[in-house]
């Protein structure tokens, strides 16, 4: 191998290593493979629909009669989450609009099962109540905090292009939400872009202000994901599964308050704060139909783009079309 090609490919290895190392494999979340069909392992994070289909326990009542056991794992973000989902530790499982982009370039056999509407003002640019900055266009140069391959990566992105920035423009700090509000509070960095219920607690609880959300600008649909050979083994127990979230989503839409109650002791937040929050949200699971599928690849060549994933991606490559839309309208 020539010295010039050996050197490319050194680079190649290199900068795929920079960009998915929030993909990589965690042997913290990994388990051995599932022994059973008869079990359907759920990850989540410490917020929305399913902490509250966990919460009430309904999916457990409704797989019984099959005989199928519910295994619930939190995990930080959505990125951790389809890593988790990549090696095998759970089945199914909900994130925002980027980290499927992220998993998909980086290899994981996941399909797109479901989504909730879209939730733009669940998502927003937020700086400390002191602070100068009023708009997005002066953040040229400063310092910004964001979980790396989540779904306000993408609202960066488009932020940035309707201010008329670059992406070099800033200087993108990547960190996961805990540290990233330690470090919004320390000063350490100039503006965080956070999604809910971080994002309506770091308004109450610090007086942070939004200088931009993501009305206008970016959908920002929740996704329900499984892993392919999962979705294909039991595409019962997911369509299932779709139909109690959107049971739960139905009741949540109208009872915001008693829903609001049911996450507080999951969550450790206050009642107002998740009120709040909760007003932000989409609600009511859909069929992942092609205007959405559209608006995923819109993201993923974004992200080509700037170089965020080494190689074009088709989106619908993850889809499976006998069981990507299994949830009643």
């Amino acid at each position: 191998m020539s010295g010039s090609r050996a050197t490319t490919i050194r680079n190649a290895m290199v900068s795929a290593a920079i960009i998915f190392t929030t993909f990589a494999t965690s042997l913290a979340f990994a388990q051995k493979p599932n022994p059973s069909d008869n079990v359907i392992r759920i990850g989540y994070q410490k917020y929305g629909t399913l902490v509250l289909l966990k919460a009430r326990g309904s999916l457990e009542k409704r797989l019984a009669p099959l005989h199928v056991e519910v295994q619930w794992t939190e995990f930080p973000a959505g990125p951790q989450l389809l890593e988790g989902l990549n090696v095998g530790s759970i089945d199914f499982g909900t994130v925002g609009e980027a980290p499927p982009i992220f998993a998909q370039a980086a290899g994981a056999d996941l399909v797109y099962v479901g989504n909730e509407p879209p939730a733009s003002a669940a998502e927003a640019i937020v700086v400390p109540a002191n602070s100068p900055i009023k708009s997005v266009n002066e953040l040229k140069g400063k310092k910004v905090a964001l979980n790396k391959g989540s779904n306000v990566h993408y609202l960066l992105v488009k932020l940035l292009e309707r201010a008329g920035l670059k992406y070099s423009d800033i200087d993108t700090i990547y960190l996961t939400p805990a540290d990233a509000r330690a470090a919004f509070e320390r000063g350490s960095v100039d503006a965080w872009v956070i999604w809910e219920p971080f994002l309506a607690a770091v308004q109450r609880q610090t007086g942070a202000r939004i200088i931009a959300d993501g009305q206008g600008v970016v959908s920002n649909h929740q996704f329900f994901l499984a892993a392919r050979a999962y979705a294909q083994k039991r595409p019962d127990v997911v369509s299932i599964a779709l139909e109690e979230i959107s049971a739960i989503d139905d009741w949540a839409k109208t009872h915001r308050s008693q829903a609001a109650a049911l996450l507080q002791p999951q969550i450790g937040l206050d009642q107002p704060t998740l009120e709040l929050a909760l007003s932000r949200g989409g609600y009511g699971v859909k069929r992942v139909d092609d205007a959405v599928m559209l608006e995923q690849q819109h993201i993923a060549d974004a992200f080509y783009d700037l170089k965020l994933i080494p190689k074009h991606l088709n989106v619908r490559d993850a889809t499976i079309p006998d069981t990507r839309a299994q949830a009643k309208p």
